[in-house]
């Protein structure tokens, strides 16, 4: 199994670095409507949907993801793609910071129609922004990208190094507190080291002068503990409604990786925000 995991994670990096740099606007912007196409049908047989029904459902979310991509990255943007664009990154923002956290402590039952409408908060926005980031700078992607991965890997080892007090035994019972703060220090470490050696604030910019005043500093360092408790509350979630689906995994499309849910479960939740960041 591991070995698989391994394989496929290798195929899935390179295929990911190839379309981030060398797709066309277009290509990229048609390229994560796919995702959201996928990650639609996966979040409707999570639903109990039959296969017409979530064929529909995931070509309208892919439509409006392609429909919205592009409008983020420019300021020119009109129509009712501007309005739903930034009105959807303002709801998906609200709902995975005041939504998401009583949907896990109440463990609110799935219902179909709760299901058609989160789907369109939870899946859209982090699609289009995926879009519109790339054509503004392929590297902020990567960068955006490495702070979930360094949380999922962080949380992992430290998981399995220190063990402990479960996070959410009800609904995922692997996670841990000591993986959770293990993310944390991973995100922290992984964000101030980007923030020192390759953005240098001290060389212009939007960052200059960060760690010289002390109140931004401790705003870049809730921001990057905010960011790790994003990406838990986003796994959590996509596990909750597994859980609640009974099944393991969201799909089968990854060999021992289940489906692309269960792979962009924490990007669903982290991207709306760098996309809220875009449109201040």
């Amino acid at each position: 199994m591991l070995r698989t995991r391994i394989i496929t994670a290798i195929f899935l990096l390179a295929g990911l670095l190839w379309a981030l740099f060398f797709l066309s606007r277009e290509g990229w912007t048609a390229f994560c409507a796919l995702l959201c196409v996928v990650a639609a049908w996966e979040w409707g047989g999570l639903a109990g949907w039959n296969e017409k029904t979530r064929s529909a459902y995931a070509v309208a979310l892919g439509g409006i993801c392609f429909a919205c991509a592009d409008s983020l990255g420019r300021s020119n943007a009109v129509g009712w793609v501007f309005m739903l664009d930034r009105t959807l990154v303002c709801l998906a923002a609200a709902f995975w910071v005041v939504v998401v956290p009583f949907w896990l402590w109440r463990k609110w039952a799935l219902r179909s129609w709760i299901v058609a409408l989160t789907g369109v908060v939870a899946l859209v926005p982090p699609a289009s922004t995926l879009a519109a980031l790339r054509n503004i700078d392929p590297m902020m992607v990567l960068g955006i990208l490495a702070i979930v991965w360094v949380a999922d890997i962080a949380a992992y080892f430290s998981g399995r190094a220190f063990g402990g007090k479960k996070l959410a035994p009800n609904i995922s019972p692997g996670k841990t507190w000591a993986g959770a703060f293990g993310a944390a220090v991973g995100v922290m470490a992984y964000g101030n080291g980007m923030m020192l050696t390759v953005l240098k604030p001290e060389s212009g910019g939007a960052f200059e002068g960060l760690f010289e005043n002390f109140t931004a500093t401790l705003v870049f360092q809730l921001a990057l503990i905010a960011l790790t408790a994003l990406s838990i509350i986003g796994d959590l979630f996509e596990s909750l409604l597994k859980r609640q689906a009974g099944v393991k995994d969201s799909g089968n499309l990854l060999p021992g990786h289940g489906g692309i849910l269960d792979r962009i479960d924490s990007l669903t939740s982290t991207l709306p925000f760098f996309g809220l960041m875009t449109l201040i």
